[in-house]
């Protein structure tokens, strides 16, 4: 049997980025997959000798945002066959893609759309969202980079941090759900449709932030009945359906799951946290791409 060539696009420097997608190399290999890790900002690379590029961790995207998308479509037009899809990607690429989802009938954080900020808006975000803390995200971010947490009423100095971090630059507002900080944030992660496995991260105590990267507590869960269903829920109304995806979800004061993320680009898999999370997402892989081979 041919050994089957894979792409992993990784960051040149990881910094202190906790990964483990070397775990999946073995499992990979058990499918007939020779892996190489390459940066995805190496300009040099022919991707045409690749039979498939995995998104792994380019997790500084956002800041070269521009440059990414045409390293993808460079990709796309080779014979290597990208994971996730193109298009998945471009619509996650910007945080609009909830606004789709609830469109759809999903349950997602609320959230007001700002193309632009100014001081006279900021009040009313607290109305809108009839509570004294809100939070503000880019609408292109990853990492809770440029994210802020906001109490009623908000400082002038803040007022003028945040004019000068949003300028022309898009955002939303969400109200902060307090569960947050006291039950965590459930992470539910999916292979070519089915589910594999969970975690609950949970933010050192008076952080809100659910990276352990900024010291979050991570550990393996077992989804209840009314999780597993709003997950299942999230993923019927994408499309197509992709060969890996983390659903983040926070609860509600009223017990729902709320959609905080769909993560379709390079979610961190936290393979460390199941057994057999590496061996399900490389069949998963494997069989994407024996479907879509030419």
């Amino acid at each position: 049997m041919r050994t089957k060539k894979c792409a992993y696009l990784t960051m040149q420097d990881p910094g202190d980025y906790v990964t483990d997608y070397d775990l999946s190399f073995d499992a990979m290999a058990a499918q007939g997959w020779a892996v190489e890790t390459v940066a995805w900002r190496n300009p040099d690379i022919d991707w045409n000798r690749f039979d498939a590029v995995y998104l792994c961790t380019a997790w500084d995207y956002p800041h070269h945002l521009d440059e990414f998308i045409a390293v993808l479509q460079n990709i796309e037009k080779s014979s290597a066959i990208l994971v996730n899809e193109l298009s998945l990607v471009e619509w996650t690429l910007r945080k609009t893609y909830l606004r789709d989802l609830e469109s759809r009938g999903a349950d997602i954080v609320p959230s007001l759309w700002c193309k632009d900020i100014d001081a006279e808006d900021m009040s009313s975000w607290f109305t809108a969202h009839g509570t004294d803390t809100v939070i503000i995200k880019p609408e292109v971010g990853a990492n809770a980079h440029d994210t802020y947490v906001l109490q009623n009423p908000i400082s002038i100095e803040t007022q003028a941090s945040l004019s000068t971090t949003f300028q022309q630059r898009a955002c939303f507002v969400q109200p902060f759900i307090e569960s947050i900080k006291t039950e965590g944030e459930y992470s539910l992660f999916y292979f070519g449709g089915e589910y594999s496995h969970a975690i609950l991260k949970t933010p050192t105590e008076g952080d809100y932030r659910s990276q352990e990267e900024h010291g979050a507590q991570i550990a393996s869960a077992q989804p209840c009945e009314q999780l597993l269903a709003a997950g299942q829920k999230v993923l019927a109304v994408v499309s197509p359906q992709p060969v890996y995806v983390r659903v983040d979800f926070v609860r509600a004061a009223d017990g729902r799951f709320l959609v905080m993320e769909l993560e379709l680009i390079e979610p961190s898999l936290y393979l460390r946290m199941d057994d057999t999370a590496a061996t399900r997402f490389a069949i998963a892989f494997d069989k994407h791409i024996d479907e879509h081979s030419v």
